[in-house]
C-alpha cells in the first residue's frame, strides 16, 4: 500500500522529511482491528512531528496521519478515536494517562489505504456523515468539543470569544459552541477568514485584537503568545481561558496582576476522551453542523502541508480514498 511517512526530522525544512512511498499492508491481530480508509485529514501535528517537536526521533520512520474513518475488514463504518491511552492511569480520564500518544506518535497513522488501531479506538460512524466529514471528527473537533463544554463549561447563553477563527479546532468550536446556543465573538487576520468564521457560526468577527462589544464568560485559545494579552483582557472577571494550542509562541507575558484580580481561570486542555468523542458524534448528528472541507488527493498532501504552513488553510483538508483503497 502507499502511504505518507515521516522518514527524519528538520525544524526548518519540515517537508524534506515527507516521502510517498510503498509502505507494508498492516495484518490484524488478537485486540487490533484493520481499517480501510476512506478519508483522513491533515492535522498541524503531522508537521510538529516532521519537525521534530515532542515526536522522538527513533519513533521513526512512522506512518503520519491522526483523524481517519474507513470500513473494517468485516464491513463496519468507522471513525477512529485517535486518543491512545489507559483512563485508569488517567484518574478515570484517558486524556491525563501520563503515556498517552496521539495515532502516529507510537503506532502508524492514517495518510495511507490501510491503518491497524486498536479495536476500542473504533467508533461506529454516523450514517448522516460522509467519511470526509467524519475524518475531521478526531483531533480538531475532539479538541473543541472538550474545551467548550467538559474544560470551559459553555451552554445556552455563553458568551465566547474564539481566536483566530479559520483553523480547525477554532472553526469547530465556533460551530459546536453556536450549535449550544452561545454568542460566539471570533477573530481573524484578513476579510476572508473573517468571512470564513462567520460562515461557521460566529455571531460577530473582528481583527485581531479588537475591542469587543463586551467582555466573555470564555476564551477558546491555540495561538497562544499573539493573543494571550487580548484573551486575558477580553474575559469578565471570573472568566475562563481554555488553552489547547499555542502556534504563535508558548511564553507570553502572563500578567498575574489581571488573574489574580480579575480570579480569571487559565484551563489546560488536550484531545478528548472516548465519551466525549462519542458524545461529539451524537451532537453533529443531531444538530446537522458539519466541518468545512477541502478535499485532497494522496499526492496533493506534501502541497497540502506547505498550505498549512503558510496559514494558507479554512477549515480542514481531507485525502479521500476510493472504495478499491486505490490512492
Amino acid at each position: 500500500m502507499r502511504a505518507a511517512v515521516a522518514t527524519n526530522q528538520n525544524y526548518d525544512d519540515p517537508l524534506s522529511c515527507l516521502e510517498l512511498r510503498d509502505w507494508t499492508l498492516p495484518e490484524p491481530r488478537e485486540g487490533w482491528t484493520r481499517v480501510q480508509l476512506r478519508a483522513a485529514s491533515l492535522n498541524p501535528h503531522d508537521l510538529w512531528t516532521l519537525r521534530g517537536v515532542g515526536h522522538p526521533k527513533e519513533h521513526l520512520p512512522i506512518v503520519l496521519g491522526c483523524d481517519g474513518a474507513g470500513v473494517t475488514d468485516d464491513g463496519r463504518e468507522v471513525v477512529i478515536h485517535p486518543v491512545l491511552g489507559d483512563p485508569d492511569r488517567g484518574y478515570g480520564d484517558l486524556t491525563l494517562d501520563p503515556q498517552r500518544a496521539l495515532l502516529s506518535e507510537t503506532i502508524d497513522g492514517t495518510l495511507a489505504e490501510y491503518v491497524l488501531v486498536p479495536e476500542r479506538t473504533l467508533v461506529s460512524k454516523p450514517a448522516s456523515l460522509t467519511f470526509a466529514e467524519a475524518a475531521c471528527m478526531g483531533v480538531a473537533w475532539g479538541t473543541a468539543y472538550r474545551m467548550l463544554f467538559t474544560r470551559g463549561n459553555v451552554g445556552p447563553g455563553s458568551r465566547v470569544l474564539v481566536q483566530g477563527g479559520n483553523g480547525g479546532v477554532a472553526s469547530a468550536a465556533i460551530a459546536l459552541a453556536s450549535a449550544a446556543g452561545a454568542r460566539v465573538y471570533a477573530t481573524a487576520r484578513t476579510a476572508e477568514k473573517r468571512a470564513f468564521a462567520r460562515s461557521c457560526g460566529a455571531t460577530e468577527v473582528f481583527e485581531n485584537g479588537a475591542r469587543l462589544p463586551e467582555r466573555v464568560d470564555t476564551v477558546i485559545e491555540t495561538i497562544g503568545e499573539a493573543t494571550w494579552s487580548h484573551s486575558l483582557k477580553s474575559l469578565r472577571p471570573g472568566g475562563t481561558i481554555v488553552i489547547a494550542g499555542a502556534t504563535s509562541g508558548a511564553m507570553p507575558p502572563a500578567d498575574l496582576a489581571r488573574v489574580f484580580y480579575q480570579q480569571l481561570s487559565v484551563v489546560g486542555s488536550t484531545g478528548s476522551t472516548k465519551p466525549e468523542f462519542e458524545a461529539l458524534l451524537r451532537t453533529v448528528d443531531a444538530t446537522g453542523i458539519r466541518p468545512q472541507i477541502e478535499a485532497i488527493g494522496f499526492d496533493e498532501i506534501p502541497q497540502g502541508f506547505e498550505r498549512m504552513l503558510a496559514g494558507d488553510v479554512a477549515g480542514k483538508l481531507v485525502v479521500e480514498f476510493s472504495r478499491d483503497g486505490a490512492v
